[in-house]
């Protein structure tokens, strides 16, 4: 076991996230934090440079340790993918730290962890995609819904600001005023002035 090299793996989906909870679980199970891999990416893909550095570090017989199943990937097939190249391709043995049945090394009592490992896994990754597939399914029905009661989706579209046409008289017609000065009247962004004045003379041209 002294030739045994552990291996953590971490990961978020996104800049805004950190993993910082992760990396600390993972160097209290006394890993080096040169073998910390730490991917920034979603899980929905395995082409993930810091994972693919990891297996690429990974030998027979050492172990890989993640907090929680989700860090291998986001469903059940990319977990799946996973998990088979690290025991089966790799031979070597994979341990989650919040599912303590999710260790593939073999106990003391001779039970073959591997296997009950292998169908916890199969058991956990499918309930939660299907529970993925379910929330997708039931958010779809209530746009669905939303759509057909006819409420609008998404951001509230701008209002015309009461001074509207007076200003836009001045810095369009006149031409007395610049676009600054206008939006600056109106206190208007300059992406939220220039989207009222299309709509403003398209409805002018419509008359």
């Amino acid at each position: 076991m002294s030739d045994t090299r552990i291996h953590g793996y971490a990961r978020v989906s996104s800049k805004d996230q950190n993993a910082d909870r992760q990396i600390s679980a993972l160097r209290e199970f006394e890993i080096a934090d040169r073998d910390i891999y730490v991917d920034t990416i979603s899980g929905h893909t395995n082409e993930r440079p810091e994972l693919k550095r990891m297996l690429n570090a990974v030998r027979k017989g050492d172990l890989v340790v993640v907090l929680s199943i989700d860090r291998l990937g986001r469903d059940y097939n990319l977990i799946q993918e996973v998990w088979k190249q690290i025991t089966k391709e790799l031979q070597a043995d994979i341990k989650v730290l919040d599912m303590p049945l999710l260790d593939t090394r073999t106990n003391t009592e001779n039970i073959d962890s591997r296997f009950i490992s292998d169908l916890v896994l199969q058991i956990l990754s499918y309930v939660a995609d299907k529970e993925r597939k379910n929330i997708r399914a039931r958010q779809a029905q209530g746009i669905a819904l939303a759509l057909q009661r006819g409420r609008k989706l998404g951001r509230p579209r701008a209002e015309f600001p009461k001074d509207w046409t007076t200003v836009y008289e001045l810095w369009y017609t006149k031409k007395e005023i610049t676009a600054t000065e206008a939006m600056k009247r109106l206190g208007l962004k300059r992406n939220t002035f220039y989207k009222l004045a299309a709509e403003y003379e398209r409805k002018n041209n419509e008359r």
